[in-house]
């Protein structure tokens, strides 16, 4: 069922979860515009180097797996829930990218209420 979420959801976020599922850090950062972001409840992270030191923390260097479990778009903005397993994280979480164009300007992981 998970895949074929994630099939409807664009290629920028098809892209984002198959770099971390692959550890592919540079495909990661690629998927982002130069001056793309990563709100890890709050801590933001910008840019190329922001982007590399999120993916090397708390994604691909702590083994993540990221499974969407529900999506939907809006104009620019994906709303997604997913599961997450990691070294750092274990369990669900809402993600949501902001796209420009065939890119990722930001996505924020709002703080679970």
């Amino acid at each position: 069922m998970s895949e074929d979420v994630l099939a409807t959801l664009p290629a920028p976020v098809q892209q984002f979860v198959a770099a971390i599922n692959s550890g592919d850090t540079e495909a990661f950062v690629g998927v982002f515009t130069a001056d793309g972001y990563v709100d890890d409840w709050g801590r933001v992270l910008r840019g190329p180097d922001g982007v590399r030191s999120w993916a090397g923390s708390d994604a691909i260097g702590a083994g993540a797996q990221m499974t969407i479990l529900s999506g939907a778009t809006e104009g620019d903005t994906v709303h997604t829930h997913f599961s997450w397993s990691s070294s750092v994280f274990n369990g669900e979480s809402d993600g949501i990218f902001t796209l420009d164009g065939d890119k990722i300007a930001g996505f924020r992981i709002p703080p679970a209420h």
